[in-house]
């Protein structure tokens, strides 16, 4: 069988971006691109991703997580609750899952219970989400290890009502404006949020973090990061850093070269212990 330099796991949503392949890859000792077993699964569960981003003082918005058993047992408590503690519009949405499958943005009370029990059937866990109105999607692509650096920021304007599935991959409406017009203050600060959130979860490689920017105040919500973005020649990822000056075939190079600086750096971890050393002493 001939030797693998390095993999490069373009593996969108469960057993692909959530930390099972990257377990594989590290049992079998082979380099590969992108964030390591803690940081894919921390970053593929919404819940926990939030938690560590609160932590860390980072700008995200209000949000509450039900587990679907919950949702099954007592449906009027959990409505209550989330009628109580949010404000319309709000997102229900799966918390393991990518591509904004079984998203639901939400105007009111009657259209809540459809929603949960959509998002219910992709996970066990269901994310309840503050919406804002009046707010611009931005994105910022983040390279590196453990120096990582900013792209230019990004604006996704999405041909629905919000970046769901359809606008991504179907509806050709969509459009992606680089660079964002934004005041450099607010450009610059996304970079920073950007760089905060990707040391966060200890990611490595690549990233794309998402915000949310409001209209009227320019003020930034932290939304999520995808340690495995899209990686076709047309997507965010890659056209964030040509226009940052690295095209497209310099970033394959770099994130690759990445990857086996963090394998080498990784063969430096010492994993037994001598016990000839303690019976010497």
């Amino acid at each position: 069988m001939e030797k693998l330099d390095v993999i490069f796991p373009v593996l969108h949503g469960p057993y692909g971006e959530d930390g099972t392949v990257q377990g594989l890859l590290e049992l079998a000792t082979i380099p590969y691109v992108g964030a390591g077993v803690a940081a894919s699964a921390i970053s593929m569960d919404k819940d926990l991703m939030k938690i560590i981003f609160q932590q860390k003082n980072l700008p995200i918005l209000k949000w509450l997580t039900v587990k679907r058993k919950e949702w099954q047992k007592d449906k009027e408590k959990i409505l209550s609750l989330i009628q109580n503690g949010f404000e319309y519009p709000l997102f229900v949405k799966p918390t393991n899952l990518g591509s904004s499958v079984g998203i639901t943005k939400v105007h009111k009370k009657e259209e809540l219970g459809e929603a949960i029990d959509l998002a219910s059937s992709y996970d066990r866990k269901i994310l309840i989400e503050e919406g804002l109105e009046e707010v611009r999607e931005i994105e910022c692509s983040v390279l590196g290890n453990d120096e990582p650096r900013a792209s230019v920021v990004g604006e996704v304007k999405p041909a629905g009502e919000f970046y769901d599935y359809d606008s991504k991959y179907i509806d050709k409406e969509t459009q992606l404006i680089i660079p964002a017009d934004l005041p450099d203050g607010v450009s610059k600060e996304v970079q920073k949020i950007a760089l905060r959130a990707f040391k966060a979860v200890d990611a490595a490689g690549m990233a794309r973090v998402d915000f949310f920017v409001s209209k009227k105040e320019n003020k930034i919500y932290l939304s999520e990061i995808n340690t495995i973005p899209g990686f076709t020649s047309t997507s965010m990822y890659p056209r964030l850093w040509k226009a940052s000056g690295i095209p497209y075939p310099e970033l394959i190079d770099r994130l690759i070269q990445l990857a086996l600086e963090r394998h080498q750096d990784k063969k430096q971890n010492k994993i037994s212990y001598d016990e000839s050393k303690l019976l010497n002493k």
